[in-house]
């Protein structure tokens, strides 16, 4: 008997329908939503739609009010760290695309050591490894050399890379990774195949359902998100709360977050994004905490400082400080970036801004040793 697949959902969703509700959400279905505090279709919908703008200074004080039960007061800093720039996919927004024509760079062990030894001595216990996709320079033996690098150094090793197979998730949690991030960029498929042209990113199936092969393999974290711009973000935004639903049921050992990347300006990299303002960021967050009550939600240096300090008291466990998008960015900046960040403060600053909230800023994951 074949097991349902979140790709079974997905191919039988109801888009009219979704449109009938979104226009049809009374304020009656708004407090319901904020009272019953879990998902559902129409809570989420209820909670993202126009109408509920209206009531986000309420909205965000139940996002608030919920994360501090669950999280208490505390926010985890975390730093990217990018291993290479070369990929064969054509992306539209990204700055890695195969046709821009930047300098390429991976790096090598050495610079490795270089790049973690910087961030260590700043401080940070977690750290995410990024990389392209190129599957002969930046494969499965890379990445675990690199692993030989950053584990011992570090509580905690996170990964977003290219969607790989159950098996060599596998080999990446028994070395030690944490944690795998896959965003689906966009789950219309129209919308993905027309940014996505070529290589094999290009496959929506095959990234689709990565998060079923991270959690298959026993990984402890699994990150989800859509890239905010490409589409209705609203829809783009509810189609992945349904698919963080069917792995939570699915998969409940596994722990997982959220993140809202936006579409960034990026070196040869000319689309137009769809409006998203500030407002309706912090409403989506709050409907994902308000929905999702024990979901991790990080907020990336994507977002300026203004933004940033605006929302984290609100629903934000997890943010990026001092990050550099281009390999090399700590110690060597010889390669162009992936994006450009908008938040550009020092990690002291970060951690002065998140205090001045009254929250705490965590450098150290103190449950390491409980978990390998």
């Amino acid at each position: 008997m074949k097991h349902t697949s979140f790709s079974d959902i997905l191919s039988k969703f109801d888009f009219d329908a979704y449109y009938q509700t979104l226009n049809d959400v009374s304020v009656h279905d708004i407090h319901t939503a904020l009272n019953q505090k879990k998902f559902s279709l129409k809570n989420f919908i209820a909670l993202i739609s126009p109408g509920a703008s209206k009531f986000l200074p309420l909205l965000l004080n139940e996002s608030a009010s919920v994360t501090r039960k669950r999280f208490g007061n505390v926010i985890q800093l975390f730093a990217p760290i990018y291993l290479s720039n070369e990929c064969q996919n054509i992306c539209t927004y990204c700055g890695f695309s195969f046709t821009n024509k930047i300098p390429r760079k991976t790096l090598t062990k050495a610079e490795l050591a270089k790049e973690a030894e910087f961030l260590k001595k700043k401080g940070f216990e977690h750290v995410l490894l990024v990389t392209g996709e190129a599957q002969k320079s930046v494969g499965m033996e890379y990445f675990m050399n690199a692993l030989d690098v950053f584990i011992p150094l570090f509580s905690s090793v996170a990964m977003e890379v290219q969607p790989l197979e159950e098996t060599d998730y596998r080999l990446l949690h028994q070395r030690g990774v944490y944690s795998i991030l896959v965003y689906q960029e966009t789950y219309i498929r129209s919308t993905y195949a027309k940014v996505h042209p070529k290589g094999k990113k290009s496959n929506f199936e095959f990234r689709l359902e990565c998060p079923e092969r991270v959690c298959n393999a026993g990984m402890h974290h699994c990150g989800l998100g859509v890239l905010i711009g490409l589409d209705d973000w609203r829809l783009d935004s509810l189609l992945c709360a349904m698919h963080l639903d069917f792995l939570q049921k699915k998969y409940w050992q596994t722990r997982f977050s959220v993140s809202f990347p936006r579409i960034r300006p990026a070196e040869g990299v000319d689309i137009h994004p769809s409006v998203f303002s500030h407002k309706e960021l912090a409403q989506l967050m709050a409907a994902y905490r308000i929905c999702f009550p024990d979901l991790e939600i990080t907020l990336s240096t994507r977002e300026s400082p203004h933004i940033r300090d605006q929302i984290l008291s609100y629903g934000v466990t997890h943010m990026s400080a001092e990050s550099k998008t281009h390999p090399g960015g700590y110690t060597q900046g010889d390669a162009l970036e992936q994006f450009h960040t908008d938040d550009h403060r020092t990690l002291e600053e970060i951690k002065e801004s998140i205090r001045k909230k009254g929250l705490d800023p965590m450098m150290k994951n103190w449950f390491a040793s409980e978990i390998y």
